[in-house]
């Protein structure tokens, strides 16, 4: 291709001055002046960088070319122009040396390229399968857009920095929050439609939420038709491209450049509300896949620096995450993109936290191989902006490695699947487990003192966004993901589930009874243990996938809350909120540190572990499915006794006495109908040192002073 074939599509339009400009920071920068614009290519031998008039503008109407000469800093291209401002559409073509097998280089000027770093994209022109393939694909490309990130009032706002102790994270998806038009709110699906949700949010009681990836990704890909003959997509957004960028998808008025905009008002309104914003971040891999996949930007520009390629023939890319590439986490230049990007997010938008999707990936060197020093993650961790910042783990890969409490660094939280596997067998009725059951309860010991960790670096969730709900957890034995148009064959096969004696949706009162009672038990269970709990959006009012334990291809019913289900459904709603209270009022529940035998003013230690029979827990019983426990409290806070009965039958526990306290029952989930749970106050007494738990509930009891009691 030559020069004037390169130049031959674009328009010439209104000149402002170029400059060499500077090579730091990448990405478009707004000066006084104009605009900088700076680009990362290590082998590029020429970048053209595309101005459009508008964000529908099929060619561009100015093309500047930055020599190596004039433009180029080391692994650095850039130059500044004169006039530009914020609103400016923009994009690159990369031309360079294409020799895929041996150095892994994949230039194709042919190919109109965003900017990693761009703080918004647009995608009015984009259509997928123009990206693939040679051809030029500048009338259906993305572009991205000039942003002005100091034009905002932030009214005082800064990250919460919330305790870790003290935070309860609701794990959310931003478009199915109000996606359904049961949400009644102005703008369905998008940043601003949190926004309308935050009441509820705040009543709940939730201190963060998690929410499930918001970079920009590509929502019109279309993965397969469904059974139903529709386009099934990129529902979930585990596919990202734009780092820098809020989802387009998500912004109610992207064409008028409201991205940053409606994302920070949602972070802001949230922020007023008292809870924190987590970001769910996949730096893992990217939309660009393997070698079939589209150029989006990555690949035309430093393919060989971005993802693992096989050393034997780098034309093919190693495959860690199950999405077609890894990113090459451990490069100095992806390390640096990576942690650029973060600290973006805090300081720009006031972000309180991420969680890293597939983060074991991160810690894989040049050749894939677990590293024990990772420089990425512990950039990350010592990083000194992102210092007060939550950082979370999922501590494993799609390649078979897997860290849960050995994961890289000190700050890390890492979510927890073995308190999710054995909780959920626990209360399914699975016998002798009381040993495990009891090590999750207390922060997950086994799992993280080895390194100097906390019971707070253990992120505690029965759900998540990957599998059953919680309804579906006590209603389905076996998955049911044929709407996925996978033949059934996704998602996990094992969820120890147990549905109660009948698969899906029933009728039968018995059944339904019983169904209530374990959610509750679950619930219960969560919220009792020390670590940091994260419940499933939903699940607070019984939500339901129908099935569906692997719903990332469902923008559909499948997948929206129902509002209408949450303003039936006021028995687990009710309970939900009443056990996110109780946590909150009972600093026992919520001490990050291990238990240590410390004795309170009582002379009780921080736990006694016991069974039906007082401090005979059954720790060797093989059939065991019982377990109780004391919870001493200091200073102020109440001792709780906590019974678990996952037998199918009543069993009776004692009760060990207290000093001058009598017990009162707070908590047992064998009530139905609101008579679960005792307001703070009004707790009746347990008139004798045992207490009759039915089969297949929680029941918790707090400790009240004689002179409390006595005028009862």
């Amino acid at each position: 291709m030559t020069t004037s074939d390169f130049n031959a599509t674009a328009a010439v339009g209104a000149d402002g001055a170029v400059t060499p400009g500077h090579p730091q920071p990448l990405g478009a920068t707004v000066t006084e002046e104009g605009v900088n614009f700076s680009l990362f290519s290590e082998l590029a031998t020429r970048v053209d960088l595309l101005l459009f008039d508008s964000h529908d503008a099929a060619q561009p109407s100015r093309v500047i070319t930055m020599d190596a000469e004039h433009h180029r800093s080391f692994h650095f291209w850039h130059c500044h122009v004169t006039g530009a401002r914020p609103g400016q559409v923009y994009a690159y073509r990369v031309d360079g040396p294409n020799d895929a097998r041996e150095v892994g280089t994949r230039f194709n000027p042919r190919k109109v390229l965003l900017d990693p770093y761009a703080r918004a994209n647009i995608n009015s022109l984009w259509e997928r399968t123009s990206a693939l393939g040679p051809e030029d694909n500048c009338a259906h490309s993305m572009r991205s857009m000039v942003v002005d990130t100091a034009a905002y009032d932030w009214e005082g706002d800064q990250p919460l920095r919330t305790p870790q102790a003290d935070t309860i994270i609701y794990e959310m998806h931003v478009g199915g929050l109000t996606a359904s038009p049961t949400s009644k709110v102005a703008s369905p699906g998008t940043f601003s439609g949190v926004v309308e949700k935050i009441p509820y949010l705040k009543d709940l009681g939730i201190t963060a939420v998690e929410l499930l990836p918001v970079f920009d990704f590509d929502e019109r890909q279309v993965l397969r038709i469904g059974p139903d003959g529709l386009p099934l997509r990129n529902y979930w957004g585990y596919d990202p491209f734009g780092f820098f960028a809020p989802h387009t998808g998500y912004c109610s008025d992207p064409h008028n450049f409201t991205h940053i905009t409606e994302f920070r008002d949602m972070v802001k309104a949230l922020h007023k509300a008292g809870i924190e914003v987590i970001l769910d971040v996949v730096f893992n891999h990217t939309s660009e896949g393997n070698e079939h996949g589209p150029t989006i930007s990555f690949r035309g520009q430093a393919n060989e620096v971005f993802y693992h390629l096989w050393p034997g023939d780098r034309r093919q890319y190693m495959d860690f995450t199950g999405c077609g590439n890894a990113v090459n986490a451990n490069h100095p230049a992806v390390a640096k993109f990576i942690i650029e990007c973060l600290e973006y997010w805090v300081t720009e938008h006031h972000v309180d936290g991420f969680r890293f999707d597939l983060a074991s990936e991160l810690s894989r060197g040049a050749e894939g191989y677990e590293m024990d020093v990772p420089p990425v993650l512990w950039g990350i961790e010592l990083s000194s902006i992102l210092a007060e910042t939550k950082i979370i783990a999922e501590p494993w890969d799609g390649g078979g490695l897997y860290q849960v409490g050995r994961f890289p660094g000190r700050r890390w939280s890492q979510w927890n699947g073995p308190f999710r596997d054995e909780m959920r067998r626990f209360v399914r009725g699975d016998r002798g487990l009381v040993g495990t059951v009891a090590t999750r309860i207390g922060g997950s010991h086994d799992l993280f003192h080895r390194t100097g960790e906390l019971a707070t670096n253990s992120i505690n969730f029965i759900t998540c966004h990957d599998g059953f709900s919680l309804n579906d957890l006590v209603s389905y034995n076996h998955r049911h993901n044929e709407a996925n148009g996978e033949a059934n064959t996704d998602g996990a096969a094992e969820n120890h589930s147990w549905n109660c004696g009948v698969e899906g949706p029933s009728d039968d009162p018995v059944v339904e009874a019983l169904r209530v009672r374990q959610i509750k038990n679950l619930t219960a269970l969560l919220l009792l243990s020390r670590g940091v709990p994260m419940v499933l959006a939903g699940d607070e009012f019984r939500n339901t996938q129908f099935g569906n334990n692997n719903a990332y291809c469902q923008d559909s019913p499948v997948s929206w809350l129902d509002w209408e289900q949450a303003a039936e459904e006021t028995e687990i709603h009710g309970f939900f909120k009443a056990m996110i209270e109780f946590r909150k009022a009972h600093p026992a529940l919520r001490n990050p540190q291990f238990f240590s035998e410390r004795r309170n003013e009582r002379g009780l230690p921080d736990v006694t572990w016991h069974g039906v029979a007082l401090e005979r827990p059954g720790w060797d019983d093989s059939e065991a499915r019982v377990l109780s426990y004391t919870l001493a409290g200091f200073g102020d806070a109440r001792d709780l006794h906590v019974i678990l009965n996952m037998y199918d039958q009543a069993l009776d526990f004692e009760l060990p006495e207290v000093p001058d306290h009598r017990w009162a029952r707070a908590v047992d989930t064998a009530g139905a109908g609101g008579q679960e749970y005792a307001p703070p106050g009004s707790e009746p007494l347990v008139p004798e040192y045992t207490y009759h738990a039915q089969g297949r509930s929680v029941v918790v009891l707090i400790a009240l002073p004689e002179q409390e009691v006595t005028p009862r």
